[in-house]
C-alpha cells in the first residue's frame, strides 16, 4: 500500500466517531441541548401533571375536588381506607392478580414452545401459522364477546361445566387473546438468536427438550418478560369481557371500579376522592411491575428489529 493510500485510510478511521466517545454523542444528537430540556421537561409535565392531580384530589375532600380545588385545603388519606369496603377493591384485586397473572404465565411459557417450533422446523401450514397470529391481531375484541358467552353457555348447557362466572373461564378467555401476540413477540426474538449455539447443543447430545429448555430459555428472558407482561396487561385492564363473564365473587379490579364509578352518578356529590383512590391503587401494580422488568422490556421489545 502506497504512503498515499494509507494516510487516506488513516484519515478516514480517523474521522469515524469511536463507540462511548464524546464526539459519538455529539454526532447521536439532534437536537441542541436547550431544546432537548425544554421537550423533556414538557413532555414529563404532560405526563406527570394528570397522575398529580389525581393523587392530590384522593387526599382532597369530594366537596373540594368538585369546587375545583387543584391543592387540597385539608389533606386526609380516609379515602384510601374507605375504598376496601365502598368499591370492594380487596375482592376484585386479588381476582385481578389471579387470572391475570395465570394468564401471563401460561401464556408466555406456551409461547416460548410455539414459536421455537414455528422458528427452527419448517413443515407444512407454518406460513399459515404465522399470517394467522397476525390476522388475528386485527379482530376486534368486540366482535368477540357474544361468540364467546355463547359458547360457554353451550358448554354449561350440554356438557355440564359450568364457565361463565367462575375464574377459570376469564383465565380461559384472556389466554385465548395473549396467545397470538405473545406468540408473535417470541417468534420475533427466537429469530434473532444464532442457530450455532443449538447446533452445538445437539452435537453434545442435547434432544429437542433440551436444546428448548437449556438453550432457547435462559437467552429468552427479555421475550418472555415483554409478551407475560403484555399478557397481564390484557387481564388487568380488560372491563368488556370481565362484566359480562364474572359474578360479584369473581369480578375484577376493572369492573369493580366500572360499577361504583357507575353508583356515583346522579347523586349529589359523587365520591371523587375514593374513585381517585381506587384508581391509584389499581393502577400501582402494573407501574411496579414495569419498574421490575423494564431493563428486560426495552431488550424484549426491540430483539428482532434488526434481523
Amino acid at each position: 500500500m502506497s504512503t498515499s493510500t494509507a494516510s487516506r485510510h488513516s484519515a478516514v478511521h480517523h474521522d469515524i466517531p469511536r463507540p462511548g466517545s464524546k464526539r459519538q454523542h455529539e454526532v447521536l444528537r439532534l437536537l441542541p441541548a436547550p431544546l432537548l430540556i425544554i421537550i423533556l421537561v414538557f413532555l414529563g409535565a404532560v405526563v406527570l401533571i394528570p397522575v398529580l392531580y389525581i393523587f392530590l384530589a384522593s387526599v382532597n375532600s369530594d366537596i373540594g375536588v368538585a369546587n375545583g380545588e387543584f391543592w387540597p385545603s385539608s389533606v386526609t388519606f380516609e379515602n384510601y381506607a374507605k375504598i376496601w369496603t365502598s368499591v370492594g377493591l380487596a375482592t376484585g384485586l386479588t381476582n385481578s392478580v389471579l387470572v391475570a397473572g395465570a394468564t401471563a404465565v401460561v401464556s408466555a411459557a406456551l409461547s416460548v414452545s410455539t414459536a421455537f417450533v414455528l422458528v427452527r422446523y419448517s413443515f407444512r401450514g407454518r406460513l399459515t401459522i404465522l399470517r394467522g397470529l397476525l390476522a388475528l391481531q386485527s379482530v376486534p375484541g368486540t366482535l368477540m364477546v357474544l361468540p364467546v358467552f355463547v359458547l360457554f353457555s353451550s358448554a354449561a348447557t350440554y356438557l355440564g361445566i359450568q364457565v361463565i362466572g367462575t375464574q377459570w373461564g376469564l383465565f380461559v378467555t384472556y389466554l385465548t387473546f395473549a396467545m397470538p401476540f405473545s406468540t408473535w413477540v417470541m417468534v420475533t426474538y427466537l429469530r434473532g438468536l444464532p442457530k450455532e449455539l443449538e447446533e452445538a447443543a445437539r452435537i453434545d447430545g442435547a434432544s429437542n427438550l433440551g436444546v428448548l429448555f437449556r438453550i432457547i430459555l435462559p437467552l429468552s428472558w427479555p421475550g418472555i418478560v415483554v409478551s407475560g407482561i403484555f399478557a397481564f396487561l390484557l387481564g388487568w385492564n380488560d372491563v368488556l369481557f370481565a362484566s359480562v363473564m364474572t359474578r360479584p365473587e369473581s369480578q375484577t379490579a376493572a369492573v369493580a371500579l366500572q360499577i361504583f364509578g357507575a353508583s356515583q352518578e346522579g347523586g349529589a356529590i359523587p365520591s371523587y376522592g375514593q374513585m381517585m383512590a381506587a384508581a391509584l391503587v389499581c393502577a400501582a401494580p402494573v407501574v411496579i411491575l414495569y419498574l421490575i422488568f423494564q431493563r428486560y422490556l426495552v431488550g424484549g421489545l426491540t430483539a428482532g428489529g434488526v434481523k
